[in-house]
C-alpha cells in the first residue's frame, strides 16, 4: 500500500469528475452522447488491455489517429495504466514518422485504420510490439479488443515526478526533440489555470482544437475534465460548425487562425455570443486588428496567453482585469518569467531580449538528449525559451520575435531546417531558404525561396509536389520562388530578413 497520494493526473481528474457520472461529458457534432460513466468504464476498458500487454513500467504509447471521443479516452487509459502519451500530429508522413517511433522506442502505436500498412511496418521494423487500430467513427482492433476487458481499474500510483507524455518539437537543426511532461508539470498547470481563468459551474467548452497539440490535448481537455464540464466535441475546425454550436457553448480556445475566420462571417454577432463567458487565443500571436475587430463584433474582449510544448502555459491576459491586445499578459501564479540581455542581466521595462522561464510547469527534459537539454537550463533554473519579448510598465509580457529560427502557420510550427533539407536533396536544386511571410488567414505563410542549377527546369508545382509526398501539409510551402543566389552577411550566414523583406509584397 503507498503512504504517499496518487499523482497520476488521472486520479486528480476523477476527483473532480460531477456527482452526477450520468451527465453528458462529451457531445459530438453528429450527436451522440458520452456520459462521465460512459468516459471513466470506457478508460477502465483501454487501461485492462494495456496492463495485459505486459509492457515495461515506462512504456510509451504512440498514437497517431483522427481526433475522436475515443482517442481522448485512449489519453486517459493511457495515464490510468501508468504509461507515457505520445502524440503525434495526423499529417506525418513515412519518413517523419519513422524517426519519433525509433527516437521513442514505443511498446504500443495506435493509427488510423487506413494507416495500418506503412505505420505498422514502420514500427515493426523498429521493435515495436504492439500495434492498434482506431478510426474516428468507433472502429478499429483497440475497439475490439478493449471491449472484451474489465470495465473496472484501479489508476495506477504515480509520484509526481512520473512521466505523463512526451511531446515531439522540432528544432532549428531539423532533428525533433521529445519534451518529457511529468504528472505534476500538467496537473499544477491545469490546476493554476482553472483558477485563473475562472471555471465555474455549467461551463460548455467548445472543442475544436486537434488533440495531438498541447492547446487541444492539455489546455482545452484538461480544463474541462478538471472542472467537469461537457465538452461539445468537433472533429476539426469548421466555421459553420462552430457558429452552429456557440449558443450551447461558455468557453471557445482557438489559433488566431480560427477568429480571423469567425470574424470573416456576416452572421457572427454579439446575439450568437450571448452565452459566451470566456474566448482565448494562442498557438500563434494574434493581429491587433483580429483582436479589436472581433471585439466590436462580438462585444467579448479575446484573452491572449503564451504557452510551450516544453512548459504548457505560462502568461496569460487576465479574466478580471485589462486584456490588452498585442500581449500575451503576465506570469501565471506560481511561475517565474524574465527577459534578459545576452549576458544574462535583467532588462529594463520595454527592453527587449530572451524570455526564459522557470515553474512547476516546466518540462523534465528532452527525451534521450542530456546535453541539450543541460543547453537549455541557466545556471539557476529558467529555461531559455528561445523566444525574444519584452515587458511594459504594467508587467504585461509581448512576444515580439523568436531567436530560433520558427515559423508559426495556422497555430503549427514550423521548422524551415526541416524543410530545407528536403528541397536541397531534390535533383537540380542548389539550395533553398524557407522562410514566413505575412498571411491575413495563416498569420505566416511558409515560403520557399530556391536556388536551381542553370540547367534545370525546375517548377513550383514540382517542388509542391515532392514535398507534399514526404512532409505534413502544414509544412509544404504556400509559394515558392526562384532566385540566382541567396543574400549572405559577410560570415556566409543567409539573410532571411532580406528575403522576407524582398518578398513580403508578393501574393
Amino acid at each position: 500500500m503507498n503512504a504517499t497520494p496518487n499523482a497520476n493526473l488521472y486520479a486528480l481528474f476523477q476527483s473532480r469528475f460531477p456527482e452526477d457520472m450520468t451527465a453528458c461529458c462529451i457531445e459530438t457534432h453528429d450527436g451522440l452522447y458520452y456520459s462521465w460513466n460512459d468516459i471513466d468504464r470506457a478508460s477502465a476498458k483501454m487501461a485492462n488491455l494495456l496492463a495485459a500487454l505486459d509492457l515495461p513500467m515506462d512504456a510509451r504509447i504512440a498514437v497517431q489517429v483522427e481526433k475522436s471521443p475515443e482517442a481522448l479516452i485512449l489519453y486517459l487509459a493511457t495515464l490510468r495504466a501508468g504509461y507515457v502519451y505520445l502524440p503525434l500530429n495526423t499529417a506525418y508522413r513515412a519518413a517523419e514518422m519513422a524517426y519519433f517511433i525509433e527516437n521513442a522506442e514505443p511498446s504500443v502505436v495506435v493509427c488510423s485504420p487506413q494507416n495500418f500498412g506503412w505505420v505498422s511496418q514502420i514500427a515493426f521494423s523498429s521493435g515495436t510490439r504492439h500495434v492498434f487500430t482506431l478510426g474516428d467513427d468507433r472502429t478499429g482492433t483497440l475497439l475490439t479488443r478493449a471491449a472484451l476487458q474489465s470495465n473496472s481499474f484501479d489508476t495506477v500510483h504515480r509520484v509526481p515526478e512520473d512521466l505523463a507524455a512526451i511531446l515531439y518539437t522540432s528544432g532549428t537543426t531539423g532533428r525533433s526533440k521529445g519534451a518529457m511532461l511529468t504528472h505534476d508539470n500538467l496537473a499544477s498547470n491545469a490546476l493554476v489555470l482553472q483558477e485563473y481563468w475562472h471555471w465555474q459551474a455549467g461551463d460548455v467548452l467548445l472543442h475544436a482544437l486537434p488533440l495531438f497539440h498541447v492547446h487541444g490535448l492539455f489546455v482545452a481537455s484538461h480544463g474541462a475534465l478538471l472542472n467537469g464540464s461537457k465538452m461539445i466535441f468537433l472533429p476539426r475546425f469548421d466555421t459553420a460548425e462552430v457558429l452552429r454550436c456557440l449558443p450551447r457553448a461558455t468557453v471557445f480556445m482557438g489559433v488566431p487562425t480560427y477568429y480571423v475566420r469567425l470574424i470573416a462571417e456576416p452572421g457572427f454577432d454579439r446575439e450568437l455570443c450571448a452565452r459566451m463567458r470566456l474566448f482565448i487565443s494562442g498557438s500563434a500571436p494574434l493581429l491587433t486588428d483580429t483582436f479589436k475587430t472581433f471585439a466590436e463584433r462580438t462585444g467579448h474582449t479575446i484573452l491572449e496567453r503564451y504557452g510551450m510544448s516544453e512548459t504548457t502555459m505560462l502568461v496569460s491576459n487576465p479574466y478580471d482585469g485589462e486584456r490588452i491586445g498585442g500581449t500575451v499578459g503576465l506570469p501565471l501564479p506560481g511561475v517565474s518569467v524574465r527577459v534578459v540581455k545576452g549576458d544574462g542581466t535583467p532588462c529594463a521595462v520595454d527592453e527587449i531580449g530572451d524570455i526564459q522561464v522557470k515553474g512547476p510547469n516546466v518540462f523534465k527534459g528532452y527525451w534521450r538528449m542530456p546535453e541539450k537539454t543541460a543547453e537549455e537550463f541557466t545556471a539557476d533554473g529558467y529555461f531559455k525559451t528561445g523566444d525574444v519579448g519584452r515587458f511594459d510598465a504594467r508587467g504585461y509580457l509581448s512576444i515580439v520575435g523568436r531567436s530560433k529560427d520558427l515559423i508559426i502557420s495556422g497555430g503549427y510550427n514550423v521548422y524551415p531546417k526541416e524543410i530545407e533539407s528536403f528541397i536541397d536533396e531534390m535533383e537540380g536544386v542548389v539550395e533553398s531558404a524557407v522562410i514566413g511571410l505575412p498571411h491575413p488567414d495563416f498569420g505566416e505563410a511558409v515560403t520557399a525561396v530556391v536556388v536551381t542549377k542553370t540547367d534545370t527546369a525546375l517548377d513550383e508545382a514540382q517542388i509542391i509536389d515532392y514535398l507534399k509526398s514526404r512532409i505534413a501539409n502544414f509544412k509544404v510551402p504556400k509559394r515558392i520562388f526562384f532566385v540566382h543566389d541567396l543574400p549572405r552577411n559577410t560570415m556566409g550566414k543567409v539573410q532571411k530578413n532580406v528575403l522576407r523583406d524582398q518578398f513580403k509584397d508578393h501574393p
